[in-house]
């Protein structure tokens, strides 16, 4: 198991560095930009006021930029899940089928090693990237705030990541349980990433739309907390998204356990077609 993680982990470099100095380099402007709107707060409100009612509700409303919590929220928390979403579901999908689909994961199950640890050794990779990628993202953040009138603390800034680390271990286990249960990766993927968009349009049009309440309360994204953690982390929800992850986990893992590995390429339904069966026993 330990073999597999480090191979994995290895293989999750250029991904780490690629999602990780990106999103450093995008807090370094974010950090810089609220010394700006402090300046000019009234001219800013102001011209949030000449915006429809609803498109402000939609990012939170005017007040959401008085704070250090409401402005990160709008300005980086906000769409993160969206962002780091594409990593999430494309690495959780891929933690398996894609070696599948390649033909080479039967080569790598040809060693001594369990499925079990195959699994739990490829999937503890996967979690240890995604926590690298917030890290270097929220690194930026206590660099930046240095010459800043962000002041938000170190342990304070670490809030936010926790409740997107819930999220994106969600929408990741969930694209790996898809993959064992779909034909291809691609349309796990696609059926991962179509669930996480249509989370989150639907928990942002609920701040507009009172009578989608029930439906967002529904959606994984409706307990994000997004900047607003600074003030304090949600422990429930935050153990919620944690247990929604750790299940589709478990389904992945019992389904990869006794489901047959595909020598190469894409699978199929597999249906079962009454019909066809009765033309070959005739035949």
């Amino acid at each position: 198991m330990i073999n597999v993680f480090r191979y994995t982990l290895a293989r999750f470099r250029g991904q780490i560095l690629g999602w990780g100095l990106g999103l450093f380099l995008l807090g370094l402007l974010v950090v810089p930009f609220y010394d700006i709107i402090v300046e000019q707060r009234e001219q800013f409100e102001q011209l949030l006021k000449n915006y429809p009612p609803e498109f402000v509700a939609f990012f939170g409303g005017i007040d959401a930029f008085a704070t250090p919590e409401g402005y990160l929220s709008v300005e980086f928390f906000s769409y993160m899940p969206l962002i780091l979403g594409i990593f999430s579901v494309l690495a959780g999908s891929g933690l398996l089928a894609s070696d599948e689909e390649k033909g080479t994961l039967d080569l790598v199950m040809a060693h001594p090693l369990s499925r079990t640890a195959l699994f739990l050794g490829r999937l503890l990779a996967f979690v240890i990237a995604t926590l690298a990628i917030l890290a270097l993202s929220w690194l930026s953040f206590v660099v930046a705030m240095n010459w800043s009138a962000l002041d938000v603390g170190w342990g304070e800034m670490a809030l936010p990541y926790l409740s997107l680390l819930g999220v994106l271990l969600l929408f990741g286990s969930l694209a790996l349980l898809l993959s064992m249960l779909l034909p291809s990766r691609r349309l796990a993927a696609m059926t991962a990433g179509f669930l996480l968009v249509a989370s989150f349009f639907i928990t942002s049009l609920a701040r507009i739309d009172e009578n989608l309440e029930g439906i967002a309360n529904l959606s994984p994204l409706n307990y994000y907390q997004s900047g607003e953690a600074i003030l304090g982390l949600n422990g429930e929800w935050l153990l919620g998204l944690l247990a929604a992850a750790a299940l589709f986990a478990i389904l992945a893992w019992w389904r990869f356990e006794r489901r047959d590995i595909r020598v190469g390429g894409e699978g199929s339904w597999r249906l079962s077609i009454p019909w066809r069966r009765v033309a070959v026993r005739g035949g």
